[in-house]
């Protein structure tokens, strides 16, 4: 384990034997930090907090804090961190509140740039990115392969779906479906993540029936009870569409919908 003589690490926190500690970093009580996770220096982890395998935290970095909300008393709430994920300087990850389900939760290989927030009670996926000074309120729910620009913004009770693309200085204010570019302040819908499907994989085919799909729900006029019908009709020779169809019909009790950009 090399950890930096001048590092402060509470003897409760557990670290698998190979994690890296920088100069000057603080680990509270109620850590766990997997396998090859490396923490850079000037960096503060609080707990309870689970960090995954394969992490990276750079400088400045704040891990684990107490959830920002005036409400909150103290009590023992958490945050859980998947693998492979880099979370660069000055990026801020609170913990969980008692007006949710007691945690933050990440999944793996996300890309935090500089600056960026997480408020408490987000649930982020896998394989996103948040440029820089990108920010989270709490409840934000983030579906996989979710991009961020620099300087976007999300709504406390937002939700953003999988693949969808929010741009820069964007203000989200309702859902953003899956595949949907969302430009603006309030965001507005603008088109599909195109080139993001390409990226991953989709065939021509597939993205054009994404694309009619859209169509369908912002350009025909038609009210979103019966854009939905059409696209679950669609959906059942085109499962590519199921993601939206899901999305549309999502009625978690954990969330307070706030409908969607349109």
């Amino acid at each position: 384990m090399a950890i930096h003589p001048t590092a402060l690490i509470d003897p409760s926190a557990q670290l698998a034997p190979d994690v890296q500690v920088g100069a000057y970093t603080v680990i509270g009580a109620g850590v766990v930090i997997g396998a090859g996770t490396w923490i850079g220096p000037h960096v503060v982890v609080d707990g309870p907090t689970t960090i995954g395998s394969d992490n990276k935290i750079f400088q400045f970095a704040s891990i684990g804090a107490a959830p920002q909300d005036l409400k909150y008393n103290n009590e023992p709430t958490r945050l859980e961190i998947g693998d492979r994920n880099t979370f660069r300087e000055n990026t801020t990850i609170n913990r969980g509140t008692t007006k949710d389900q007691l945690v933050t939760r990440i999944g793996s290989d996300n890309l935090f740039m500089t600056g960026s927030h997480v408020g408490h009670d987000c649930v982020i996926g896998s394989h996103c990115v948040l440029a820089n000074y990108g920010t989270l309120g709490g409840h934000v729910i983030i579906g996989d392969w979710v991009h961020m620009g620099g300087f976007a913004g999300i709504h406390q009770f937002c939700q953003v779906g999988a693949h969808a693309f929010i741009a820069n200085n964007t203000a989200v204010t309702r859902d953003v479906p899956p595949f949907v570019m969302a430009v603006g302040r309030p965001a507005e819908p603008h088109s599909v993540n195109s080139e993001g499907l390409k990226r991953r994989g989709y065939s021509p085919e597939q993205i054009r029936n994404i694309r009619d799909a859209y169509r369908i729900l912002y350009r025909s006029q038609l009210k979103l009870i019966e854009a939905t019908e059409q696209i679950e009709e669609r959906a059942k020779t085109q499962p590519e569409l199921q993601p939206l169809i899901d999305f549309l019909n999502d009625s978690t009790p954990r969330r307070e919908r706030v409908g969607i950009v349109r």
